[in-house]
């Protein structure tokens, strides 16, 4: 991974580190993993990037779709996908939210989620 990603722990080979390396390759910018383990059950990581534009937002969902369709991962829920500027992508384990730089900001579900006032902060440095 580039160093873009270097500050975000994975275990490799896993899904979170494909998802990851997935959103470096597509440009994703701002990439940010929040640890959920022991925070909810809904899953063991949430994933938030930012595209430039609804169409990279919706370019880089339906690539990942499609690599964790070729990875044997079942089929993601997606949602979203119309307006592209906020779309959801239920991996199972990993949850991926896509935004426009403008909607992240409007929702902020970093600082809803607590992340980075415990100091746990890990996230990508700079923009891709």
């Amino acid at each position: 991974m580039t160093d873009q990603l270097s500050e975000i722990e994975t275990i490799p080979g896993s899904l979170h580190e494909m998802i990851l390396k997935q959103l470096d390759d597509d440009q994703a910018q701002e990439i940010v993993s929040i640890p959920l383990q022991g925070k909810s059950s809904v899953a063991d990581h949430m994933v938030i990037a930012s595209g430039r534009s609804t169409r990279q937002v919706a370019s880089m969902a339906q690539k990942l779709a499609e690599e964790l369709k070729k990875s044997g991962e079942p089929s993601p829920r997606i949602e979203g996908l119309p307006a592209a500027d906020w779309v959801l992508i239920d991996a199972g384990d990993v949850v991926v939210h896509l935004f426009r730089p403008e909607v992240r900001s409007f929702y902020n579900l970093e600082r809803m989620w607590g992340f980075g006032d415990e100091g746990e902060k890990k996230s990508a440095v700079g923009n891709a």
